[in-house]
C-alpha cells in the first residue's frame, strides 16, 4: 500500500469513527432535543427547497441567477441571421412625429424591403390608434409577398398598456389585413417580477408568438415543433466586442428611400427582419443582464434573442422537482454528516470549505453546461446547510459537554488527551474488568528523597514533592503515556492500554530518557540551603501485564498488575550497582525503533531466578564504540577473554563513565557464569 493510500485510508478510519462517535451523541442528546433537532431538520430541507418562493430569499435567489447567466453566456460575434430595422430618436426628429410612429416612414420601407429577399418580416409596433397614414400602410401590408407579422396584443394581457378602446381600433386594423400575407403575432414578453427571464406563457386567445411565428412561415417546421411548449429562459448572448453588437441595427430612414434601399439589400436577404423602435425612454425592457450590466434594451431584441434560439436549438433543460429534491437532501445530508464530525474545528475547516465551494460553484457550474439554473435555490443551499448544521451540533455539543468535563476531571491528570478521547469515543475502555496487554513499563524513583524529608518542614517537602511529579508527569503526558500511580516520589507509567498505537515503543523510550533529564533539571533549580536532591533513576521494560480498573464501584483505579511490573521496577532498582540512571530490558529496547542503545551485560535482578540483557540509552556515546561492544557480547560464548578485553579497551577510552567501569568489573568477576547477580 502506498503511503497516499494508506494516508486516505486512515483519514477515512478516523472520519468513520468522528461520525460515529457525534451520531451517538446526538441520540443521547434527550428527546425534546431529537425532535427540535428533527423539526429543524424538516425546515432545512425547505428552505433549500422553496427558497425562490420566500420574499427577499427569492429576490438574492434571482439577483445569483442574473449573475450566473451573465457569466456564462456565451460571447458572439454579429449574428447575421437577424437584422433590426429601427425608428430611433433621431428618425423621430426628422419626421417631426413621435408618438405614434410614423406608419407613412414605415410603409415606404416595406414596400423596398419586400423586394429583398427577407425571410420573413415581424413589425413590433401596436397600431392601436388612428393616423392619417393607416390606408397606406394596410395597403403596403397587403401587397407584401414576404411573410410578414403585424404585433399584436390584448387588453386582458396588457392592462398597463391598452384599454378597451385601443383593443378594437387594433382589432379592426387586423381585420384590413384578413387574406394577405400580413398575419398577427404576439409580441407578448414575461415580465414576471419586471424582469424579461423567459419566453412567454402560450395563450390560445393569442396568436403566436412572433419568433414562432416567423420561423414557421420560413419552414422551420422542425425547430417550431422543437420549442413548442417551451417555458424556459431566453438565451441572451453578449457581444464579442462593444463596437459590434449581437444584432445588427439600422434605421428606418435608409429603407424608406428607394434609391438607397438598393444598397440595403444585402442586409436583408435571406433574414429575418425586425422593425420597432429603439427610442431613448421608450419601450426599454429589463432583462437577465441588466441587473449585471445596468443596460435596459428595447423590446425588438428580446424578439430577436428569442429567433436566434430557437434557430440555434438552445432549448435550455431545467432540473426537476425531483432532482432539486434531492439535491436539497443532500445539501441537509451533507451539513448533518459535517456537524457530526467530532473533531478540532481546524479538521473539519476543509470539509465546511469543500461543501461551500462545491454548493456554490454547482449552480454556476450547471449553468455553464447549458442547464438553466432557473429555480437552483443557492441561495437556499446555503441557508439550508447553516441550518442543519446549527440544529444537529447543538444537539451533539449539549449531548458531549458532560462527557468531556467527565474526561477533563477524571482523566486528565493521568491520560494523554488523545487516549482520553479515545475513551469518550469507547466508555468500554473504562468498564471494571482486566485484560492481558502488551506493555511498555517506566518505574522512576527519586534518589535519598524519603531520607531527606525528614530534615524538612512538611510544608516543604509536599511543595518540593508536588513539583517532581508535576515535571515527570508532564513527561508522561506529552509522550502519551498513562500514569499508573505514585508510590511516594516514585512515578510508574505505561503505554500499550487502554489504547495501543504503532509507536508506543518509540515514546515510552523517549519519556524515559526525557523523566531522568527532567529529574536533573529539578536537582538543579532547587534554591541553596536545601539539602542536596539525588538523582532520578528510570527502569524500562517490554511485558505482558493484566490491565483495567479494579477496586469496585465506588472507588476504581486503573492500573496495571504481573510480573512485568515488577520487573521495571527491579531494573529501576538496579541503576544504583550498576552506576547509570535509566536502564531497560533488551525487549524493551528493540521494539522502541531506537538506535542510541548500548548493550550493559546480562544480571539475574534481585528475587528473580532468570537472568535479564540490559540494554542503556547512550545517545551521545560515540557509535563505533556502541558498535564494538555489541561486537564484543557476541563474542562472549566464543572468545569470552578476548570480548572482555576489548570491552575493557572501549571503557579506557571513557574514564568518566562509571557505567562502563562498573560493565567492566562485572564482567572480569563473572567467572563461569553468564550473568551477575544483583543482591
Amino acid at each position: 500500500m502506498s503511503d497516499r493510500t494508506a494516508r486516505l485510508a486512515g483519514t477515512g478510519n478516523s472520519a468513520a469513527r468522528a461520525w460515529a462517535r457525534g451520531w451517538r451523541n446526538v441520540r443521547e442528546a434527550g428527546g425534546r432535543r431529537l425532535a427540535a433537532t428533527g423539526v429543524l431538520l424538516v425546515v432545512a430541507v425547505l428552505l433549500a427547497s422553496f427558497s425562490w418562493q420566500i420574499p427577499g430569499v427569492g429576490d438574492a435567489e434571482r439577483s445569483l441567477y442574473d449573475l450566473r447567466s451573465f457569466i456564462a453566456a456565451p460571447r458572439v460575434d454579429q449574428d447575421s441571421r437577424v437584422q433590426l430595422v429601427v425608428y430611433d430618436d433621431q428618425t423621430l426628429i426628422a419626421a417631426r412625429k413621435r408618438s405614434p410612429l410614423d406608419r407613412g416612414l414605415l410603409a415606404k420601407a416595406l414596400r423596398n424591403l419586400d423586394a429583398m429577399g427577407a425571410k420573413a418580416i415581424g413589425i413590433d409596433i401596436l397600431f392601436d390608434q388612428p393616423q392619417d397614414e393607416d390606408d397606406d400602410l394596410v395597403a403596403a401590408l397587403r401587397a407584401m409577398q414576404t411573410p410578414t407579422f403585424v404585433a399584436y396584443a390584448d387588453v386582458a394581457g396588457n392592462r398597463d398598456d391598452i384599454v378597451y378602446d385601443q383593443q378594437q381600433y387594433l382589432d379592426a386594423f387586423q381585420q384590413r389585413l384578413a387574406g394577405s400575407k400580413a398575419q398577427p403575432t404576439s409580441i407578448r414578453l414575461d415580465y414576471a417580477q419586471g424582469v424579461t427571464r423567459n419566453w412567454p406563457e402560450i395563450s390560445p386567445r393569442l396568436p403566436p408568438v412572433m419568433a414562432r411565428a416567423m420561423l414557421a412561415a420560413a419552414g422551420e417546421q422542425a425547430l417550431v415543433k422543437e420549442f413548442a411548449g417551451y417555458r424556459g429562459a431566453i438565451s441572451y448572448r453578449l457581444p464579442q466586442t462593444d463596437d459590434r453588437p449581437v444584432f445588427s441595427s439600422l434605421k428606418i430612414d435608409l429603407f424608406a428611400d428607394p434609391a438607397i434601399a438598393a444598397a440595403m439589400a444585402e442586409q436583408v436577404r435571406g433574414r429575418y427582419v425586425i422593425i420597432g423602435g429603439d427610442i431613448v425612454d421608450v419601450d426599454r425592457v429589463t432583462t437577465t443582464f441588466t441587473s449585471v450590466d445596468g443596460k435596459a434594451v428595447p423590446g425588438l431584441q428580446v424578439h430577436a434573442a428569442m429567433i436566434a434560439q430557437m434557430l440555434d436549438g438552445a432549448r435550455l433543460p431545467r432540473l426537476s422537482s425531483l432532482q432539486l429534491g434531492l439535491l436539497a437532501v443532500l445539501v441537509v445530508l451533507a451539513a448533518v454528516l459535517t456537524s457530526l464530525l467530532e473533531w478540532k474545528f481546524w479538521r473539519v475547516l476543509p470539509f465546511i470549505a469543500a461543501q461551500l465551494v462545491l454548493f456554490g460553484e454547482a449552480p454556476f457550474l450547471l449553468q455553464a453546461r447549458g442547464i438553466d439554473t432557473a429555480g437552483v435555490p443557492a441561495v437556499g443551499w446555503a441557508l439550508g446547510w447553516i441550518v442543519a448544521f446549527a440544529a444537529v451540533s447543538s444537539a451533539a455539543r449539549a449531548a458531549t459537554a458532560e462527557q468531556r468535563r467527565f474526561a477533563q476531571s477524571a482523566l486528565g491528570k493521568y491520560l494523554p488527551r488523545d487516549i482520553a478521547q479515545e475513551i469518550l469515543e469507547n466508555p468500554k475502555l473504562l468498564a471494571l474488568h482486566g485484560e492481558k496487554k502488551e506493555l511498555y513499563i517506566i518505574f522512576s524513583d527519586l534518589e535519598g528523597f524519603t531520607q531527606m524529608s525528614h530534615q524538612l518542614e512538611p510544608e516543604m517537602v509536599a511543595k518540593l514533592l508536588n513539583q517532581y511529579l508535576e515535571m515527570l508527569s508532564k513527561v508522561v503526558l506529552d509522550h502519551g503515556g498513562v500514569i499508573d500511580k505514585f508510590v511516594g516520589d516514585a512515578v510508574v507509567a505505561f503505554w500499550g492500554a487502554p489504547v495501543a498505537r504503532a509507536d508506543d515503543g518509540l515514546r515510552a523510550a523517549q519519556a524515559g530518557y526525557a523523566m531522568w533529564q527532567a529529574g536533573e533539571e529539578f536537582r538543579n533549580m532547587q534554591p541553596a540551603g536545601l539539602p542536596k536532591i539525588g538523582k532520578t533513576r528510570v527502569g524500562m521494560h517490554y511485558g505482558e501485564a493484566v490491565v483495567g480498573n479494579f477496586g469496585g464501584e465506588r472507588r476504581i483505579q486503573y492500573t496495571a498488575l504481573g510480573d512485568a511490573m515488577n520487573t521495571a521496577a527491579r531494573l529501576e532498582s538496579a541503576n544504583k550497582p550498576l552506576g547509570s540512571s535509566v536502564m531497560a530490558s533488551r525487549e524493551f529496547a528493540e521494539r522502541s525503533g531506537l538506535e542510541w542503545w548500548r548493550p550493559m551485560g546480562k544480571v539475574v535482578l534481585r528475587g528473580r531466578a532468570k537472568a535479564i540483557d540490559l540494554r542503556e540509552p547512550a545517545p551521545d556515546f560515540p557509535a563505533e564504540d556502541r558498535a564494538a561492544l555489541f561486537e564484543a557480547f557476541a563474542q562472549f560464548e566464543t572468545d569470552r577473554g578476548a570480548a572482555i578485553a576489548r570491552i575493557r579497551s572501549i571503557a579506557v577510552r571513557h574514564p568518566a563513565d562509571t557505567a562502563l567501569q562498573k560493565l567492566v568489573d562485572r564482567c572480569e568477576s563473572l567467572g563461569e557464569g553468564e550473568a551477575n547477580v544483583l543482591g
